[in-house]
């Protein structure tokens, strides 16, 4: 699913529509969720794979009518990104929003993603991302992400307007959003006009046109195998291979392989371009309207005819690695070379490690500093000289509130390319909020880039500040220095 692809010129709207349904489009949608309901069940626990670990997971167990974990997903709301292309970058029509009706667990191992059309024809819809945004495969190992999902059971002149997703997309498109598709995008598992189809597109290059193809990406598409993909649910598999050259990108059904891009289809160009940064970030959604349902056998999308209520139901997400040097829950290993730098005692960043220790960070006082650096830590090192890479900042701190309910550090990123006292480029990440539990945890890039000024250049004796504060909460808390924490920076 194409997260910002331009949307087509003219591309259609909604019009007006009545003021309420017939009282046979409302029993048609009833009778659609009462047959979802009763489709076939979750399957339990996420499945083990003899000679792959389990990286990560969501089962989606917990109380009917509520939200998937807050700690596992966050939920997209609105017609786009804050600053990114409207309607999702796709012509989309719908309106995201975190409310049960369009996003909950059902209470048996499921999640429900539905969409809805209200009285005045307005459709909402739901969709979510991981909040980890590092799932890439290990060197010289695999990478699998899969779900066990049914798609709206709807088919028919009451499917047009229909296009569930389970994507991925490149870290580095958080914060940004107009770096499509260069970070790279694997789309799954697509669906759209409730064909009996599923698709598996690659996005990387440039658009339009380029190694993949733009807006169209390099894409295949199968029926499902066995029972339709609208009547049962299906496992959608994509294996990310780097234990072969060359690399590859492998797209399953329920087990059957069905698509496949290698690394020298794209070139090694785009290939870095889309692979050689944090990782990917994975999102479930279902759309209403857009390029791709507009597309598929000329359908103007939605209709009258087309049917609200009928939701994509999610058994389970994963993520396994095998082989290789590592999953990506592993914290980063400690880079070597001029990029990297820890942060020490005295305010300093040192490319060499020191004893582990800790800075306090000072309270927020019950105040919102959110963006705004308030009494932060501040760490600097000046004297820097490289060639920027064009890759994106990464770093990995550990941050601890104790016992203080409500903390959440944030975390700036300054880079003065010649040494002269201005900051030529500024990141600010969005905050991390630490758990009442004493004891470390991880604040990564991975929170996603807030806001930032400014560009890169490359490094002529320049400086790099490294600025950490409470953006809220009412306590104090604690980074690690020493060897606990570190940023790379993206320069030789």
């Amino acid at each position: 699913m194409a997260s910002s692809r331009t949307a087509p010129p003219g591309a259609r709207r909604l019009g007006p529509r009545p003021a309420a349904r017939t009282l046979l489009t409302a029993a048609a949608a009833l009778i659609g969720v009462l047959a979802a309901l009763l489709a076939s069940p979750a399957n339990g626990a996420v499945p083990s794979r003899p000679g792959w670990t389990l990286q990560w997971s969501d089962d989606f167990t917990g109380a009917a009518g509520s939200l998937p974990s807050g700690t596992n997903w966050q939920i997209d709301t609105g017609h786009g990104y804050p600053g990114g292309p409207g309607n999702w970058g796709t012509g989309e029509i719908q309106n995201y929003t975190n409310s049960t009706n369009n996003l909950s667990l059902d209470g048996g191992g499921n999640l429900r993603i539905t969409p809805l059309r209200d009285g005045a024809g307005n459709w909402t819809s739901g969709r979510i991302e991981t909040r980890r945004a590092d799932f890439k495969a290990p060197a010289g190992g695999v990478l699998r992400i899969e779900s066990r999902l049914q798609m709206p059971n709807v088919t028919g002149q009451a499917a047009l307007g229909y296009w569930s997703a389970f994507w991925a997309l490149g870290a580095p498109y958080r914060g940004n959003y107009w770096n499509w598709p260069a970070i790279g995008e694997f789309d799954i598992m697509e669906n759209v006009n409730g064909i009996n189809s599923v698709w598996g597109v690659l996005h990387c290059g440039v658009n339009p046109g380029g190694p993949c193809n733009e807006t169209n990406g390099l894409g295949a598409s199968r029926p499902c195998p066995g029972a339709t993909c609208q009547s049962a649910f299906h496992t959608y598999s994509f294996e990310w291979d780097r234990s072969s050259t060359p690399n590859a990108l492998r797209w399953y059904v329920d087990d059957q392989l069905f698509h496949t891009v290698t690394q020298t289809q794209v070139g090694a160009a785009t290939w870095a371009s889309m692979t050689d940064h944090a990782g990917y970030f994975i999102l479930l959604n279902v759309a209403m309207g857009g390029g791709f349902p507009d597309g598929v056998a000329g359908h103007a999308t939605p209709t009258a005819a087309t049917v609200p209520g009928r939701p994509m139901v999610v058994d389970y997400v994963a993520v396994w690695t095998r082989g290789g040097g590592g999953g990506p829950t592993d914290p980063p290993d400690p880079p070597t070379g001029e990029s990297t730098f820890y942060l020490r005692s005295g305010g300093a960043l040192n490319a060499a490690a020191g004893s582990a220790g800790s800075a306090t960070v000072a309270s927020a006082g019950g105040a919102n500093h959110d963006g705004t650096p308030s009494q932060p830590q501040t760490f600097t090192v000046s004297n820097v000289s490289g060639a920027y890479t064009g890759a994106a900042t990464v770093f990995d701190l550990f941050a601890d509130s104790g016992t203080t309910v409500g903390n959440g550090q944030q975390v700036r990123v300054s880079y003065d390319r010649t040494g002269d006292g201005s900051w030529d480029r500024t990141e600010t990440y969005h905050y991390f909020a630490t758990d009442p539990v004493p004891g470390y945890e991880h604040y990564r890039q991975t929170a996603g880039l807030r806001s930032s000024t400014g560009s890169h250049g490359d490094l002529v004796n320049g400086r790099v500040r490294v600025e950490v504060w409470n953006a809220i909460g009412n306590g104090t808390s604690t980074v690690g220095i020493g060897n606990q924490s570190v940023i790379t920076i993206p320069f030789d």
